[in-house]
């Protein structure tokens, strides 16, 4: 229950984040604050996952680009506007290539300044082409019509449902339109009239197309649904919440009746022509000549659509793929849309806010379950790409997901989090920082910060695996060095030793002069506490004895360590004042410890642990018995060990036989047969050597009492 609390803490507090990042984003969505950023995030999916469909292939364009506008000058002495026989020129082109309907981009509001022959040869060029799309234009304060024009026939054009659909969402209401209608020669040879006029959004950029308009009670279509009715006049249109039924392709509208477009590409993804070369070809034609394009079949069952790319003449739109984007394209898109049945959809609002919500809470609580630079940078990094991640699939699914919105949720999420875990659990992982670098390695540290819970500050009862180690007569040597070079030795042994301590995952405890106290299994256990000290020991030797080489150069003198290793009982914890305090350890297991340092001076030796540690090794390290010794401040004898290396019990196997035999002789009380035992090996064995001279001491004067413990009487 203990580690559930810090769980659960952790789960609450990337909760309040999630909901701090989600209400923030929510507040800045609903006034429209968002919409101009979520709109340049929408370019940013078109332009990268804009492709062409199969029926991209149906339309092409033929444009009057500036090419086009200096052949006819520099030709033809022919200044803009061009006169009206030139488009019978581009009608019979398209008739003759098969064309299924044209589409034409441009006003015709008044009669031709080349008079009115030219209007009526214009006329004719109409009604001999293919089905005919010609455009008016409906606005607000522009056109001189307020009603429909006599003269003019009315369209022919019907929605089912139109009325419900207006009186459900009041599209269509507001001031009346004005219309600017093409000359009557026009306007009675064209299939259909067309409204010509594009919206752009807010920021001015053109995302959605309006496929209908409404004027003085009759139906307009766009440009696309006209060339789309021309082609095939008795197509049902009808209309509800929500969609655009044509024929039966469903087309995604919004309440103003706005569908959104799905780009393919750039300028040029539609196939297009330049205007002067589509004339020039037909009248090639017409003189038996090769025309300057070749081919028959060039707009077999194409929809054309005719307009301006030239930028004088002022037809260039901003769109998500180009800031120059021919508005005659623009209609071509949407006449792609409606053949592929693939215009966007807007993601319900409902859902939208509940991915964000999902997004926030989650990066708030997986937020709180990180540690670490690289750990928070993975979630920061990984939370603030998902949303564009979903966006970008959404767009592949055919829907426009707000993008903004849960970046805007999760960014906050993560600072909110960041703030709160600053203000909480940043300030209790900087106590465990300073309170514990000292002592600790960097990678306990780190584990200390992830389970705070496993520290309990204060002392607490632990068994330990305790390490005292001292440099053998480091007095003397101190005492012939600067303090200079005294302070640098020191700093170079005591970082080499606790290098190794800190890796075997040692706590350090203090320094006491040359003197270095650590423990291991607190603040966080460890199972195999005991291997780890005194595989640390052994390692600690190994080092003293690579560095003896260097700093017996620097001292003259070699520089050998004792280690006294003990496990058992302890309090450890924070101890001291409410203003200074050490993480330390007390009580009899750490006494013993520091004896049985000082015991190695009796036998000769450098690393001596107790017969507690050893239980614990499971025989994880080789030992050689050394003695039953008792204490100083000890009533009970206590068993001590030499802890050996792989290397040191294989070429002492025969030596360390011959010490057991010695020994097992000594336990029995069998003084002299001991000492001619140890002797043996004296020269070469300093604990041996020990052995003699204590049996020969005991022989000379036998104890009366006998219980083979070696007595120390001095710490």
């Amino acid at each position: 229950m203990a580690a559930i609390a810090p769980q659960l803490k952790k789960l609450l507090l990337g909760l309040a984040a999630g909901g701090i990042g989600f209400g923030l984003a929510l507040l800045l969505w609903l006034p429209g604050w968002l919409d101009g950023w979520e709109g340049t995030a929408w370019d940013w999916r078109v332009n990268l996952l804009a492709r062409p469909v199969p029926a991209t292939d149906a339309i092409r364009l033929i444009l009057i680009d500036q090419n086009s506008l200096d052949w006819a000058k520099r030709e033809n002495a022919i200044g803009w506007p061009w006169p009206r026989e030139v488009y019978g020129a581009v009608l019979d082109f398209c008739r003759r290539q098969g064309a299924k309907a044209v589409v034409f981009d441009l006003l015709f509001t008044e009669p031709s300044t080349y008079g009115v022959a030219d209007d009526a040869a214009f006329g004719e060029a109409i009604r001999s082409g293919p089905p005919f799309v010609g455009s008016l234009f409906l606005s607000r304060t522009q056109g001189a019509e307020h009603g429909w024009p006599p003269g003019i026939p009315e369209p022919k054009t019907a929605i089912a449902g139109l009325d419900a659909w207006r009186g459900e969402t009041g599209a269509g209401e507001g001031p009346a339109l004005r219309g600017a209608f093409p000359v009557p020669e026009v306007a009675r040879s064209s299939a259909i009239l067309a409204d010509t006029r594009l919206n752009p959004d807010p920021d001015n950029v053109y995302r959605r197309v309006k496929l209908f308009s409404l004027f003085a009670g009759r139906i307009l279509p766009a440009p696309a649904l006209g060339a789309y009715l021309a082609a095939a006049p008795d197509t049902p249109l009808a209309i509800a919440r929500g969609a655009l039924t044509v024929g039966e392709r469903p087309i995604p509208i919004d309440e103003r009746g706005e569908a959104i477009l799905n780009f393919r590409g750039g300028s040029g993804t539609h196939l297009s022509y330049s205007a002067a070369a589509v004339i020039q070809s037909e009248l090639r034609i017409r003189e038996g000549k090769e025309p300057v394009i070749p081919g028959t079949d060039l707009f077999r069952d194409k929809y054309v659509f005719f307009g301006i790319s030239a930028p004088g003449l002022f037809d260039l739109r901003p769109t998500p793929v180009s800031g120059v984007y021919p508005g005659v394209e623009i209609s071509a898109t949407a006449l792609d849309n409606i053949l592929a049945g693939d215009f966007l959809r807007p993601a319900p609002a409902a859902a939208a806010l509940a991915l964000t919500l999902v997004l926030a809470l989650l990066a708030g609580t997986v937020t709180s379950r990180v540690a670490g630079i690289a750990g928070s940078l993975s979630v920061t990094g990984g939370f603030l790409l998902l949303p564009a991640l979903l966006a970008a699939a959404a767009y592949r699914l055919g829907f426009w997901l707000p993008l903004v919105l849960p970046e805007v949720a999760v960014g906050a999420t993560l600072f909110a989090a960041g703030v709160l875990y600053y203000t909480t659990e940043g300030r209790q992982k900087l106590f465990i920082k300073n309170a514990f670098k000292q002592y600790l390695s960097p990678a306990v540290i780190e584990e200390l910060i992830r389970y705070p819970e496993r520290l309990k500050l204060g002392g607490e009862r632990r068994e330990l695996s305790i390490f005292f180690s001292d440099l053998e007569g480091f007095t003397g040597i101190s005492e012939g060095l600067e303090p200079e070079e005294l302070t640098a030795l020191l700093n170079d042994y005591l970082s080499a030793m606790t290098d190794i301590i800190h890796e075997e995952g040692g706590t350090v405890d203090k320094y006491e002069g040359d003197a270095i106290i650590a423990f291991w299994n607190a603040p966080l256990p460890q199972p195999d506490h005991a291997l780890r000290c005194v595989r640390a020991a052994l390692r600690c030797q190994e080092k003293l004895a690579a560095l003896r080489p260097a700093f017996r150069e620097r001292i003259g003198r070699d520089l050998r360590m004792r280690i006294g290793i003990n496990s058992g009982p302890a309090v450890v914890g924070n101890l001291g004042s409410r203003t200074r305090f050490d993480y330390t350890m007390l009580g009899d297991a750490v006494n013993l410890a520091s004896r049985l340092e000082g015991i190695n001076k009796q036998f000769g030796t450098y690393t001596v642990l107790s017969q507690a540690t050893l239980d614990l090794l499971a025989g994880g390290v080789p030992v050689r018995e050394l003695a039953r010794v008792a204490v100083v401040g000890r009533r009970e004898a206590v068993r001590i060990f030499e802890p050996l290396t792989a290397d040191q019990q294989a070429t002492r196997q025969e030596d360390l036989r011959i010490f057991g035999a010695g020994l097992a002789e000594f336990y029995r009380g069998r003084f002299a047969e001991a000492e001619r035992i140890f002797a043996e090996i004296a020269p070469r064995d300093a604990a041996a050597r020990a052995y003699a001279a204590k049996c020969r001491s005991l022989h000379e004067q036998p104890p009366e009492a006998w219980e083979g413990v070696w007595v120390v009487t001095t710490k």
